[in-house]
């Protein structure tokens, strides 16, 4: 496993992270299967996990707690977020006070605290972001608030899909250290401004959707469904199900014999030095296997590199996108 600089903080978090959505939010997951997946990644070198407080309303952050607790002498850092007071994913243009209020703020830190059975979290972010809020400093007084009381470290923001242009005025203005972002072979827009305003500002770049919720992993085919209550259904809905298998197919095309798509997806990311983490939801033992390999792996080819990156689609938000 390889490390990598996060940002300002100077920690040095592993270059393939763990996203923890999948082990609460998603049909299927196992407790049991989850925790030897967890465990599995700390043995081969993963120190970074991101969950949030909407995963399972708290149960992927007592998962968390859990693993940490079971390895108390490595340094894992513990990534959770804040949900906004509306319950409203994106944002869209709804104000401060609709989403995160100071005592909403206080609220959450304490109860992710909670959850996790620890001190002190080492970074919490918002679950949603719009720059317009920059214009009320409430939510950064009462999160330096609660940071000089020690419940957290670091502060950071997750910000919507297909908006990379909607933070960038929060990474210049010094008040945030980390930017969670999506960033894979199809959504390259934030290497436009987003990722060169992180460079300037010295502000980590965390890289979510590494699979674009699973499309990257060459499985999908125009037929998949998943049962009802899954969010997948609403995101792959027919129109983008379809264009997104063609996409996919398109693109194995390039791939050099004996390459998987999900290698190449996660060694396309890896190739940018803005990221800081990359970070693959995982559920079982053998992906985390497969995923964290990667790091050991040299560098793309530059000809193939090149050849991904004249896969970038534009895309324009849905009104269920995280």
């Amino acid at each position: 496993m390889k490390y990598r600089r996060f940002g300002r903080t100077g920690w040095r978090v592993s270059e393939i992270g763990y996203g923890m959505w999948g082990m609460a939010g998603w049909t299927g997951s196992d407790d049991r299967e989850s925790m030897k997946s967890l465990q599995r990644a700390v043995e081969l070198g993963c120190n970074f996990f991101d969950t949030a407080w909407s995963y399972g309303n708290g149960h992927s952050e007592k998962l968390l707690g859990q693993l940490v607790r079971l390895n108390r002498a490595r340094r894992l850092y513990v990534a959770t977020k804040i949900p906004p007071k509306n319950l409203k994913w994106p944002s869209r243009e709804y104000t401060l006070d609709e989403c995160y209020p100071p005592d909403h703020i206080e609220d959450y830190v304490h109860r992710s605290v909670a959850n996790l059975g620890l001190e002190t979290i080492d970074l919490v972010q918002f679950h949603t972001w719009d720059d317009s809020w920059l214009e009320d400093d409430r939510w950064a007084t009462k999160l330096g608030e609660l940071k000089r009381q020690g419940l957290l470290l670091s502060i950071g923001i997750s910000i919507n899909r297909w908006e990379p242009w909607n933070g960038v005025r929060a990474v210049r203005s010094g008040l945030i250290d980390s930017v969670q972002l999506i960033y894979n072979v199809f959504d390259q827009n934030p290497d436009d401004d987003l990722l060169p305003a992180c460079r300037e500002h010295d502000v980590a770049a965390i890289a979510r959707a590494p699979f674009d919720e699973g499309s990257l992993t060459g499985t999908l085919t125009k037929n998949s469904t998943w049962p009802d209550g899954d969010w997948r259904n609403s995101y792959f809905a027919t129109e983008n199900l379809n264009a997104t298998v063609d996409r996919v197919e398109a693109l194995k095309l390039v791939l050099p014999p004996g390459m998987r798509l999900p290698e190449a997806a996660l060694r396309f990311i890896l190739m940018n030095p803005a990221i800081s983490t990359v970070i693959p939801g995982m559920r079982k033992p053998r992906h985390v296997d497969a995923n964290l390999a990667t790091s050991d792996a040299t560098p793309l080819p530059s000809p193939l590199y090149a050849a991904l990156r004249n896969h970038r689609w534009e895309r324009k938000p849905r009104s269920r996108s995280k």
